[in-house]
């Protein structure tokens, strides 16, 4: 995983959090308040929910931001995480401390890093099909 995460702050403007996303080179950044992780916005959020409704680039990450958030545990097995990342379509998973704080980000790349190619190859497989959303 990575540890070095940026967080997004729920008032901060979608126009911040594009910068951040492009200066990190990531389409997505955990939304956070008082320490607690309160959402995830990605690049698909900017454009769908925000610029293809019309709301312009002072809107408030808050707005269009994921509220429910699927994440995972530092001391999950991998493989019971990729499994999961598989059922629910999910390329990225914030992981988090027991105490629920934000410790990292695990990647699908993470993923195929650290476990068997077949168990990697299976995620990738389940996250790729189409979701008829």
């Amino acid at each position: 995983m990575t540890r070095d995460v940026t967080v997004a702050g729920p008032e901060q403007t979608i126009q911040e959090a594009a910068r951040m996303m492009q200066k990190i080179d990531s389409g997505v950044l955990p939304v956070g308040s008082a320490d607690r992780l309160i959402g995830m916005i990605t690049d698909r959020d900017i454009a769908l929910r925000a610029v293809g409704t019309g709301k312009g680039p002072d809107t408030r990450v808050r707005e269009v931001m994921t509220e429910e958030v699927l994440y995972c545990f530092e001391d999950q097995e991998i493989e019971e995480v990729a499994h999961n990342m598989g059922d629910n379509q999910l390329r990225r998973l914030p992981v988090l401390n027991r105490d629920k704080r934000l410790v990292g980000i695990l990647s699908l790349a993470d993923v195929a890093t650290s476990i068997e190619f077949e168990a990697a190859g299976d995620a990738l497989s389940e996250i790729s099909r189409p979701s008829g959303t």
